[in-house]
């Protein structure tokens, strides 16, 4: 079912008219960038980290599916808007820059394959409404990575 997200309903939800809402935003998928951008703290892709070993992998993984999960109400809406491509267009964003900045000169369709499974894992288990555990999510995730211990 396809939803009609309108400024104005964003604008009324946020307690602004609409002027004030064009004043900061161009349009309702800068609102959406924009919350992907002001969470890129919480899902780690500022921080500095070195994984080191598997155990290392599944907590960065479930750090990423933690913050997705205390999220899925906005992403069913995103959802359901079938404005998804916003969060893929940002992880494959934030991936190449992570992988460009901690690993210059390496395979550069990797951040794209790194971003593309948990944009799906995650959608698919959005669909399931986030059902699973996020420890048993990060360990699937991280399982056909081949990661020694």
């Amino acid at each position: 079912m396809l939803i009609k997200i309108s400024v104005t309903d964003i604008a009324e939800k946020a307690g602004v008219g609409r002027a004030t809402f064009y004043r900061y935003f161009k349009n309702k998928e800068e609102v959406i960038e924009f919350y992907f951008m002001h969470n890129t703290k919480e899902f780690k892709f500022e921080k500095r980290y070195y994984p080191r070993c598997k155990a290392d992998f599944v907590k960065v993984a479930g750090s990423v599916f933690d913050k997705f999960r205390k999220n899925k109400e906005c992403f069913r809406l995103i959802r359901r808007a079938h404005i998804e491509y916003l969060y893929l267009d940002f992880l494959n964003k934030k991936m190449t820059e992570m992988f460009q900045k901690e690993y210059p000169g390496k395979n550069l369709y990797q951040p794209y394959l790194f971003a593309g499974m948990i944009f799906n894992v995650s959608m698919a288990w959005l669909d399931n409404d986030c059902k699973e555990p996020v420890e048993q999510i990060a360990e699937m995730f991280i399982e056909p990575i081949n990661i020694s211990d």
